[in-house]
């Protein structure tokens, strides 16, 4: 059976969401740990020439940019598909899938969960209370218009898993290890019953934290 490696620092958002995409489609995988602070350097510079996570190796073909890992892997792979048929609900998922690559990510995550939980925890750095405070606003924007999007339904696309919740867990989830996720999430329970009924997936279980950590070892 093919075994698919993901390139990567251990603990990345964008990377556990490779994981918990292959997870659900019951593929064989491992973790190629990638050092923190060598990703500017050889050799993850000739996977990657923008020296980011993760990269995909699948026998001998190297993938960068974490939509375009997805979108191959539901492509390629048996099991439940992650995208759906319909073109509105597909048109949903490519939404939420940006609004997280170009919204929540930079000016969001980067700034609040690095400063609360990726600093301190890998970098043993105290955080920035300033540069947290001057993200929220922005955070509340993104967070209100997620929950917006998400409705009722128990998924972004539907009532079905798709990319868009494996794509945006991820990053949604380091946000509630953070003080501010009370504050971002007190008006909108929706957002927060989603992100529980992702976490209960087997799929976000083994790619945790702790779990992804172990596999690293």
């Amino acid at each position: 059976m093919t075994t698919f490696i993901v390139h990567t620092i251990p603990g990345s958002p964008f990377a556990r969401a490779v994981g918990a995409t292959l997870e659900e489609k019951g593929a064989q995988w491992q973790m190629a740990p990638v050092v923190p602070g060598k990703h500017k350097e050889e050799p993850h510079l000739s996977r990657h020439p923008f020296g980011r996570m993760p990269v995909l190796e699948h026998d001998g073909f190297l993938l960068y940019e974490t939509q375009a890992i997805l979108r191959y892997l539901d492509r390629i792979l048996p099991g439940p598909a992650l995208t759906p048929c319909a073109p509105r609900a597909a048109a949903r998922m490519d939404q939420v899938m940006n609004i997280s690559d170009w919204y929540l990510f930079p000016g969001c995550a980067n700034v609040i969960v690095f400063q609360r939980v990726i600093g301190p925890r890998l970098l043993g750095l105290t955080p920035n209370e300033a540069a947290i405070a001057e993200a929220m606003p922005r955070a509340h924007l993104v967070f209100d218009e997620l929950s917006h999007l998400l409705g009722d339904q128990p998924y972004f696309a539907g009532d079905a898993l798709s990319l868009a919740d494996l794509h945006l867990g991820p990053q949604i989830d380091f946000f509630a290890f953070t003080p501010e996720w009370k504050a971002l999430t007190v008006k909108i329970p929706n957002l927060v019953a989603w992100l529980a009924r992702l976490n209960a997936r087997p799929s976000m279980q083994a790619t945790s934290w702790e779990n992804i950590a172990a596999k690293a070892a």
